[in-house]
């Protein structure tokens, strides 16, 4: 008798085969779609970080019929790189299922090895010692710096983020929040200085809005708040919001392009009492 384990693992194995036959068929030569034969790992860059974060969308939407459906465009584009990679020989679908397995059970001693339970310091500890003895290993790792190894390509937030933990694991950071926020207020000066010169300086104006923001990340970070999803969420309220003046200046009997500010601030008071 086939328990549901073994049933779930067929199932899932025989979509994955339909799914990467597909792609396949896709990037046929003959009859192949046009637009599929034309990719390249460099072209479908842009499209890999749109669906992901099309997927992050969907989460904060709490829609889970939408999460199903971003997260299937973004393996897809996995699929589609190791179409690509499988047509130059390099490797295939399965190398990199094989690949991250291994990787994750070597992460993971204290789950795989000696089965022990590690705080969530000495885990981070754990994993960013056996990540320098990979890049170690692969004899690649000529920048010496712990800040070595943070994608370039990462959105700016989430960057700063990652190069402000990466400090903080090694004691750069400060222990309580005052300070933190002392630092926004800094910063925000600095930022009304240049604004506010005789002479603005355009460059000077954008370095110090920088360091604002790189603050501000800080603060999250402090928070335990991830600052790319919390700008997400942000962004959605507000857009949330700003419709609901639309409709109310509508309803009013003008559009939002003829009413004045003071009655759009009417509208966004009233929608925020809602």
């Amino acid at each position: 008798m086939v328990d549901k384990a073994d049933k779930a693992a067929k199932l899932n194995a025989e979509s994955l085969a339909d799914l990467l036959k597909t792609m396949q068929v896709l990037r046929d030569p003959l009859k192949g779609c046009a637009w599929d034969k034309q990719q390249t790992f460099v072209s479908i860059v842009p499209h890999t970080i749109e669906e992901a974060y099309e997927v992050a969308d969907a989460i904060v939407s709490g829609d889970m019929a939408a999460i199903k459906d971003e997260l299937g465009d973004l393996l897809f584009q996995v699929v589609f790189y190791a179409q690509l990679a499988k047509e130059q020989n390099e490797f295939d679908f399965a190398g990199i299922c094989e690949q991250l397995n291994s990787k994750l059970i070597r992460r993971h001693p204290h789950v795989f090895a000696q089965s022990t339970q590690l705080t969530t310091t000495e885990l981070n500890q754990q994993w960013e010692h056996i990540k320098a003895q990979e890049r170690a290993g692969k004899q690649q790792d000529t920048d010496a710096s712990i800040l070595a190894n943070i994608p370039k390509g990462m959105a700016p937030l989430q960057r700063a983020q990652k190069i402000q933990k990466k400090c903080s694991a090694i004691g750069f950071d400060w222990s309580t929040l005052p300070p933190v926020v002392d630092k926004i207020h800094e910063e925000i000066q600095e930022v009304l200085d240049e604004v506010n010169a005789p002479q603005p300086n355009q460059q000077a104006i954008e370095e110090e809005i920088g360091d604002l923001l790189f603050a501000v990340v800080n603060l999250a970070r402090h928070a335990k708040v991830d600052a790319e999803t919390a700008l997400i969420k942000a962004n959605q309220k507000f857009e949330k919001r700003f419709r609901a003046v639309e409709t109310i200046l509508k309803q009013q009997g003008q559009g939002i392009e003829a009413a004045t500010l003071e009655e759009m601030e009417a509208a966004w008071q009233t929608v925020k009492k809602q």
